[in-house]
């Protein structure tokens, strides 16, 4: 049983560690979050039809320089049953707070990391992520394989005891 926990446990870490929007909202809505150029951030929407979008993100300096470039091809992600497309990468900066804003009927937007990044930033939560799916049930199953060998042997000796055999 506990072997079983720690391998949804180990599934759940992989699969929201590395790209998964952290910061979702509708069109139409400005919201708070908190991005840092090293995370390869991007913008994420989730659309039942294709529709005509718009995003803009700004920071508390207008003097800031922030890109907001179109994704390349297309990349696509499916998270508790809701299929996320990336629309735009995100240029910031510095690391800090930014307000995003996106208009977009009937589209739920995302604030989360970039699916290829030329950095390889996101291939690291990938490689930590899949560490965690491969790590956490491991370890699991090795506790729950110790356990069960330590019961076995006090059992049996318990059992030789009250037979008189040892």
């Amino acid at each position: 049983m506990f072997f079983v926990v720690t391998l949804v446990v180990g599934g759940v870490i992989f699969a929201g560690s590395a790209i998964a929007p952290k910061t979702t909202f509708t069109g139409g809505e400005t919201v708070k979050v908190d991005l840092n150029p090293a995370d390869s951030p991007a913008i994420w929407a989730a659309a039942g039809q294709p529709t005509d979008v718009s995003c803009q993100v700004t920071g508390t300096d207008a003097s800031q320089k922030i890109t907001l470039d179109k994704a390349v091809g297309t990349q696509t992600l499916t998270l508790d049953g809701t299929k996320w497309e990336m629309l735009f990468t995100i240029g910031v900066p510095a690391s800090g707070q930014y307000q995003v804003a996106c208009d977009g009927e009937g589209v739920k937007f995302g604030v989360g990391k970039q699916l290829l990044s030329a950095a390889g930033d996101v291939a690291g939560g990938l490689v930590a992520g899949l560490a965690a799916l491969i790590l956490v049930p491991g370890f699991g199953f090795l506790l729950a394989l110790i356990t069960t060998i330590v019961v076995l042997v006090r059992r049996g000796r318990a059992r030789r005891r009250m037979m008189g055999m040892y």
